[in-house]
């Protein structure tokens, strides 16, 4: 524990939380990424490994992307809100596992673990999202869409499930240790299913429609009508912001219920 979370100290409430706050943060790195900084230089790299891997098997075996010309461009555009979105749900969740007994400090809530980590969280999902467009850049890839805000929109949105769908993972594993192999097996069928690899929207209408159920695929595809305007693609923007809000108030109001018994 942080000597800097146990020292009293004259602070308002605001400076104390946020005092809170970074040493959450500080600590957090470093126990999962190592004292250095190459430690968190791997997991930023992560998703951006998974995602050129997944080119260069296409690519090996001459497999044409599925809309447009450029296999790297349109994995990327896929991969990366999808990743961002299981790597934030995932890693929520496991800070309260890893972290729980700082809950024992009269300082540190649930909620801080839970916040502090979404912070890192998204950190690392932008620095990931930038090592990925330089690397675009560097192989000759535009990766400016042709609308960037609807891109912004599409990964802050992807972002937001991801918190969303966490708090509820937090509040599950709370009754259901277990929980968090559960959520790693349903998020291989999630990935699979999130068009990260194919266009959901060339599927039957029947089975477009019930994927389109998965606000995963959904933001995955704003975030490619940014980049393929021509393409036509239907987003229900409400459905996804709605989907990540309920989400989240959900995830609230059970971890009111399940607090005391993982402070216990």
């Amino acid at each position: 524990m942080p000597a800097s979370i146990q020292a009293p100290s004259q602070r308002s409430p605001l400076e104390s939380y946020l005092h809170v706050l970074h040493a959450l943060i500080l600590r957090d790195m470093r126990t999962r990424f190592g004292a250095s900084i190459w430690g968190y230089g791997v997991v930023v790299l992560w998703p951006c490994v998974h995602i050129f891997m997944l080119i260069a098997i296409y690519t090996f075996q001459k497999i044409p992307a599925p809309l447009g010309d450029d296999r790297a461009l349109f994995f990327a555009t896929g991969a990366v809100p999808v990743l961002v979105f299981q790597y934030v749900s995932r890693e929520v969740m496991k800070s309260v596992i890893m972290n729980r007994p700082l809950t024992y400090y009269p300082q540190v809530k649930l909620f801080d673990l839970i916040f502090s980590r979404i912070l890192v969280e998204i950190v690392t999902g932008f620095l990931a999202l930038l090592v990925v467009s330089s690397v675009l850049l560097i192989i000759g890839v535009n990766p400016i869409p042709s609308a960037p805000l609807t891109a912004v929109c599409g990964y802050v949105a992807a972002i937001g499930l991801g918190i969303g769908v966490g708090t509820i993972n937090v509040a599950i594993i709370g009754f259901f240790p277990g929980w968090m192999i559960g959520y790693a097996l349903f998020s291989i069928v999630l990935y699979i299913s999130s068009g990260v690899m194919f266009m959901p929207s060339y599927m039957p209408e029947k089975v477009y429609y019930w994927m389109k159920f998965n606000p995963a695929l959904q933001a995955a595809e704003w975030v490619r009508s940014a980049y393929y305007p021509y393409a036509g693609l239907q987003i229900d923007h409400f459905y996804v912001i709605m989907f990540g809000f309920t989400a989240t108030t959900i995830g609230l109001f059970l971890l009111k219920h399940v607090v005391s018994k993982m402070q216990g």
